[in-house]
């Protein structure tokens, strides 16, 4: 869609009520179980960095390193941890965008979207939506990101893509909706916030 690629349109969906929670929950994993309250949660940001590339709107995932870790190895989008450096969260999200996609574009930040927490891990995640006017020169983190998940939203609007599975996660045992994406899918924290800004799209102007 040729909306997909005009940053004024995005801009314009960011000033409607957002999709919010009810969003996210057309995609959240359905707990056989509970996690133990850790305190009170540490602050964390990302970014969902669309760009036009082949006449499309794109969004760009990092495929995680493994590690011991509760997401390792998963599909995400750039983000991180708030540092005490970090004027605020947006900043937080630029920061470790930039880090770990290895990017150097002018990025403009068009909003933010719904926070999510994430109990695995007990962080508070602050979703933005960010823009570039170009694709990205990439050269991403390799201590952080395996390889880079390129999408257009034309495919992610496709609801042939939406499954759902039963898995074994940390103990847990978990049912699933997840995007499928070639050989990767989609599933968890990401594929919530990503679900918002689906249904953000898919709203008439």
């Amino acid at each position: 869609m040729k909306e997909f690629i005009n940053r004024h349109w995005w801009s314009e969906k960011l000033k409607q009520r957002l999709p919010g929670v009810r969003a996210q929950q057309d995609m959240a994993p359905t707990f056989r179980g509970s996690f133990k309250e850790d305190g009170r949660p540490k602050m964390a940001a990302v970014m969902a960095l669309l760009y036009p590339y082949r006449e499309e709107g794109f969004l760009v995932f990092i495929k995680r390193n493994l590690y011991d870790g509760p997401h390792s190895g998963q599909v995400s989008f750039p983000g991180g941890a708030w540092e005490e450096e970090d004027q605020d969260l947006q900043q937080t999200a630029l920061r470790e965008t930039r880090e770990e996609l290895g990017i150097e574009a002018d990025i403009r930040v068009l909003g933010a979207l719904t926070p999510l927490h994430i109990p695995v891990s007990n962080f508070l995640v602050h979703p933005f939506l960010g823009w570039c006017e170009e694709r990205p020169v990439f050269q991403p983190d390799a201590s952080e990101v395996q390889y880079l998940i390129e999408v257009a939203l034309s495919e992610l609007t496709n609801p042939q893509i939406c499954h759902s599975e039963r898995i074994h996660h940390h103990g847990q045992w978990i049912h699933t909706p997840y995007y499928r994406v070639g050989k990767e899918k989609i599933w968890g924290a990401t594929a919530m916030m990503l679900s918002e800004i689906l249904r953000l799209a898919a709203r008439p102007q």
